[in-house]
C-alpha cells in the first residue's frame, strides 16, 4: 500500500502530461506524416505559390494559391481536403498544387472551418465566401475564375457537392462558371446519427434527409466526376452509386471512376508526382479537365 502511494503523484503526473499531449495533437494524424513526407519531396518547380492568402475575416478563412508558370489562360481548380469534417490543414497538401499546376493548372487549397465546435453549413459556406473572394481579387492575383473544376476529398468531397446541392441558396456570383465537379471518396448520401466520423459535424436532431446533397438535385450543365477507392474501408461506394442515379434521373451528366489498389486514404495521396506513375488517379483527373475545358 505504501508502494502504491509512493507511485500516486508519479501515475497523476504521467496522466496529466498524456491529457497534454492528447490536446496538442489531438489533430495530429497518421495520414498528416505521410502528407508531410510527400510535400518534403515534391518538386519546386513550374509554380509559384501564395501562402496563407485571407479569403474571410475568421481565423480559418484561408487559402493558398497555387499559380502555374504557363503563360496561357489558365482553368481554376479549388481543392477541398478531407478529415472527417475535424481534422486537416491546407498546408498538409502542397502535393495536390503542386501535381496538377505542373498541368497547367491555378490551384487554390483551401482550410474551412471544422467540427466540433462548427457544423454543417458552415464549412461550405466557407466555399462560397472563397469563391466570392477569388472572384472579387482574380486580377490582383494573376487568375482566371471563368472556368472552374471544384475538386475535394471525403468531408471535401460533400462539401464541394453540398455548395451546388444545399437546401439553401448560396449567393455565389461566379456559380455559372463551374464547370466540373471531381469527388474523390465522397459521401454524399448517408445517415449521420450516431456515426462515429461524423454526427460531431452534424446537429443530431436534423434528420440526413434536410442535409444531404442527394436530396437537393437540380438540372445544371455540371461535369460530374465520382472517384472511388477499390478498397475503400470508410466510406460506402453507394454513397457514389445513388448519387450518381440521382443525377442522371435529374438529366445531370456523372461518370464513376474506380481506381485500383487505393484505400480511401491512399487514393488522395495516389495523385502527387511521387506516385502518379503507379496509380492512374491522376491522369484520369487531367484527362477529364483537359476534355472539360478544351472547348471553353
Amino acid at each position: 500500500m505504501l508502494f502504491n502511494n509512493r507511485l500516486r503523484p508519479l501515475k497523476v503526473k504521467l496522466v496529466k502530461q498524456l491529457e497534454t499531449l492528447k490536446s496538442q495533437y489531438k489533430d495530429f494524424r497518421l495520414y498528416d506524416l505521410g502528407s508531410i513526407t510527400i510535400n518534403g519531396l515534391t518538386p519546386k518547380r513550374g509554380y509559384s505559390i501564395r501562402h496563407n492568402l485571407a479569403y474571410g475575416l475568421k481565423a480559418r478563412q484561408r487559402l493558398d494559391l497555387y499559380i502555374s508558370d504557363r503563360k496561357q489562360q489558365k482553368p481554376l481548380i479549388l481543392f477541398v481536403h478531407g478529415g472527417a469534417w475535424r481534422h486537416g490543414d491546407k498546408s498538409a497538401y502542397k502535393f495536390v498544387g503542386e501535381a496538377f499546376s505542373r498541368f497547367g493548372y491555378d490551384v487554390a487549397v483551401l482550410n474551412y472551418h471544422l467540427a466540433p465546435e462548427h457544423k454543417f453549413p458552415s464549412y461550405v459556406t466557407d466555399l462560397a465566401v472563397a469563391l466570392n473572394y477569388l472572384e472579387q481579387q482574380q486580377a490582383k492575383l494573376g487568375i482566371s475564375t471563368e472556368n472552374i473544376a471544384l475538386m475535394g476529398h471525403s468531408a471535401g468531397a460533400f462539401n464541394i457537392a453540398s455548395l451546388l446541392y444545399h437546401p439553401q441558396h448560396y449567393d455565389l456570383t461566379i456559380k455559372q462558371n463551374i464547370k466540373a465537379l471531381i469527388g474523390i471518396a465522397g459521401p454524399y448520401h448517408f445517415d449521420y446519427k450516431g456515426d462515429p466520423l461524423a454526427e460531431h459535424a452534424f446537429e443530431q436532431d436534423v434528420p440526413f434527409d434536410q442535409v444531404m446533397p442527394y436530396y437537393f438535385v437540380k438540372n445544371n450543365s455540371v461535369k460530374h466526376y465520382l472517384f472511388l477507392a477499390e478498397n475503400d474501408q470508410i466510406v460506402k461506394d453507394k454513397n457514389s452509386l445513388d448519387f450518381k442515379l440521382q443525377l442522371e434521373q435529374q438529366g445531370n451528366h456523372c461518370e464513376i471512376r474506380v481506381i485500383p489498389k487505393t484505400g480511401h486514404i491512399s487514393i488522395m495521396g495516389s495523385v502527387s508526382s511521387l506516385f502518379s506513375r503507379f496509380f492512374k488517379t491522376r491522369s484520369e483527373i487531367i484527362e477529364i479537365l483537359d476534355r472539360t475545358f478544351k472547348n471553353t
